[in-house]
């Protein structure tokens, strides 16, 4: 083995997810692992979803790789920082990869990372893992792009970002045979009586919300051929059975001649596997809706994020209230159902704001929406220009980025209120449509509660108690 490639989620320790058990595999480093395998590197993978932590620690004692890569995210942060000494006293260098350690370079070192990449993995890895293999005295990773590190003096060696993968398709697919997709395939059909796989069709956004981080995949947008991409749907559905797909990417439709083209591709090929994915209101219209149908999807998730228009500029996200409202429209009225992501508390937020978003909910009509709470990720905008506000409880090592606080916004508890107010008002305008009478009247209880919770702790001192809530779904009736 030259190298262990693994991950920070466990899905033992995520109250969340075990409610909606709804696990994918980690993509991220299947591409890794198949690249490498076929640059000529043995590869093994400790898929660490399933796993609990015990299991990992035994595992390294057992195999003893003499590297180990682990992707790291905001919310795997705390188990990596865990993982880290656990490979290091079995004598394994640790390699770091993913959106959240090239921000936090620094204490992700200090905790005992020697190499930490910056960007793609891919080409990095491959070129890096000969150098790692040498003595210490006789390594010289200063011409190796794309990675931060310490030099023999103690010192942090950033290297210039490595250019991206010009074209994907010279990639191989996700190594999904290195990891027991069984196993997910099989949990989603005992919680929601279907299974489901996923897949990226494209890497990179080309768009600038202003609390997005692009840490990996940058700023441009680069997309598979058609023909590659049924491919690999030819093949999971060929090897894996699954109900339905999940498309992974940032923006589904953002090429509106990729996708008619993609959906006669499929129909030539007389696939028709039912999906979700994830766009934005201004890449639907009529043409693209139609073709979604056809392509058999069943649920479409846009990025709403807020119903005023204020704090939507504020933002940056390029869009109007309008075109979300129209473009739900336009899903639904295909069959397709609708789902959006809201996000409260981004900064100059005020009650008027929430109002507007309550207002767009009605008009808009989703089948569901999910709700967060804004927050600072380190190298977005948003976090430099809330970074004088911000507050940092505890230590770095047990702290993520949706644990910062940011003083003089409501807490917690209000947020809490507002979402009770927000789903419960929602409710009450569709069980009136429906005449449903007597849950309208709950409703409007519950509404009122919220309401009112929010008009108390509104009234109280600011706090810097704003920890941040983990997403919530609602479902309207």
């Amino acid at each position: 083995m030259d190298l262990l490639l693994t991950h920070g989620y466990f899905l033992q320790e995520d109250a969340q997810e075990r409610r909606l058990m709804k696990p994918y595999p980690p993509l991220g480093i299947l591409y890794l692992s198949s690249h490498l395998k076929r640059a000529g590197f043995s590869v093994r993978l400790f898929d660490s979803t399933f796993q609990t932590f015990d299991a990992f620690r035994a595992w390294i004692a057992r195999e003893r790789p003499p590297i180990v890569g682990i992707a790291c995210n905001l919310m795997t942060k705390r188990s990596v920082v865990r993982m880290i000494p656990v490979c290091r006293s079995h004598g394994a260098l640790v390699v770091l990869g993913g959106p959240e350690p090239a921000s936090y370079a620094e204490q992700y070192l200090d905790a005992g990372a020697d190499v930490i990449v910056s960007g793609e993995g891919e080409r990095t890895l491959e070129e890096l893992l000969p150098l790692l293999t040498r003595k210490p005295a006789a390594r010289d990773l200063g011409h190796v792009q794309g990675i931060v590190y310490r030099d023999e003096r103690g010192a942090i060696v950033r290297t210039p970002p490595r250019p991206l993968i010009p074209v994907l398709d010279d990639q191989p697919f996700p190594d999904r045979e290195a990891i027991d997709l069984e196993t997910y395939l099989d949990t989603w059909r005992r919680h929601h009586g279907q299974a489901s796989a996923s897949l990226i069709t494209a890497r990179g956004c080309p768009y600038t919300c202003r609390w997005c981080s692009r840490s990996v995949f940058g700023e441009t947008h680069r997309r598979r051929s058609v023909a590659n991409v049924a491919d690999e749907v030819e093949q999971i559905v060929d090897r894996y059975h699954p109900d339905m797909l999940w498309y992974a990417d940032d923006v589904f439709t953002i090429h509106h001649g990729w996708i008619l083209k993609y959906a006669a591709e499929l129909e030539r090929r007389r696939l028709r596997v039912p999906f979700e994915c994830i766009s934005r209101a201004d890449r639907i219209t009529p043409a693209i809706a139609d073709a979604l149908a056809r392509l058999g999807c069943r649920r479409l998730w846009i990025g709403s994020e807020s119903g005023s228009q204020r704090i939507l500029d504020a933002m940056e996200r390029g869009v109007t209230v309008g075109a979300v409202q129209d473009a739900t429209q336009l899903l639904r009225g295909r069959g397709i159902q609708v789902g959006m992501f809201i996000m409260l508390g981004y900064a100059g937020e005020e009650l008027q704001d929430l109002e507007a978003t309550v207002d767009h909910l009605k008009r808009a009509a989703p089948d569901v929406f999910l709700t967060t709470v804004a927050y600072p990720i380190k190298g977005t905008p948003y976090y430099d220009e809330v970074r004088d506000e911000i507050d940092a409880p505890g230590t770095w090592s047990t702290r993520t980025d949706r644990d910062l606080r940011i003083r003089n916004r409501p807490g917690r508890a209000y947020y809490q209120f507002a979402r009770r107010w927000m789903t419960a008002e929602v409710a009450r305008d569709r069980y009136r449509r429906n005449g449903r009478r007597l849950r309208a009247a709950r409703s409007a209880v519950s509404a009122l509660v919220g309401r009112a919770g929010m008009a108390l702790l509104s009234a109280r001192p600011p706090t810097s108690e704003s920890r941040l809530p983990n997403p919530e779904s609602h479902r309207l009736p």
